[in-house]
């Protein structure tokens, strides 16, 4: 039996877009230490490439809503990951919508219009997210072709409500009693979590496309493969 592609996402909606056969999907939970633990654990299994998979925040203000975006490049800080040119080039084949650009890897949510603009201007990325830079790191500890394949789900010009800011619970599923409480305690952010929930389905609504333009193996061919560390 050929080893699993593993995707990694925050959210276990997005795990679920992705899940079939010869797929391994890993889900953070927004907790950075908790994706690292459970990475680490599916690829000492053995694995043939990792794909980070998902919905990400906007920094340019060219991606609306539901746009894809093909990381070339992941930045972490000072690191660069570079993912895998024949995989992103399969990418961006299936999907001649999506728009090919570096990312950035962060370790909170980008809140507000200030904080996207600045990894925007700092960095040169037009989106970012939570799990990319963990992924990336890892799949190159191990010599693993890497990808990354994320639609905009928060646009560079909006701001994040306070609600929806508040953390998952560890299997990536949102906290709904935490949310309906922060937003009882303050309801003039309602008209923000609409929006953003019409943004997310957006969002949503691509990756699935995605998922069936791209097929069982989300572009990477069945033939790549490591065996598990003894």
């Amino acid at each position: 039996m050929s080893a699993p592609l593993i995707v990694v996402s925050g959210l276990a909606r997005e795990a679920a877009i992705a899940a079939g056969p010869g797929i391994t999907t890993v889900v953070g939970g927004g907790n950075a230490q908790r994706l690292t633990r459970l990475l680490d654990e599916a690829l000492a299994r053995g694995a043939r490439g990792v794909v980070s998979f998902g919905i990400a925040g906007g920094v340019s203000s060219e991606l609306a809503p539901g746009s894809l975006v093909i990381a070339q490049t992941v930045v972490s800080g000072a690191e660069r990951f570079a993912s895998d040119p024949g995989w992103c080039n399969r990418l961006a084949a299936a999907l001649p919508q999506a728009r090919v650009a570096s990312i950035a890897g962060i370790e909170r949510p980008a809140s507000n219009r200030a904080a996207k603009r600045a990894f925007q201007d700092s960095l040169g990325v037009v989106a970012v997210d939570m799990e990319s830079h963990i992924a990336a790191r890892q799949a190159a500890a191990r010599g693993l072709p890497f990808a990354v394949l994320r639609a905009i789900a928060d646009p560079a010009e909006r701001d994040l409500p306070p609600a929806a800011l508040i953390a998952l619970k560890p299997d990536g599923s949102p906290d709904l009693g935490a949310v309906l409480f922060a937003l009882m305690r303050s309801p003039t952010q309602l008209p923000g979590l609409v929006r953003l929930a019409f943004d997310a389905r957006a969002a949503f609504a691509a990756l699935l496309r995605s998922r069936r333009a791209l097929g069982p193996d989300l572009g990477l061919p069945a033939s790549n493969g490591v065996a598990p560390k003894e």
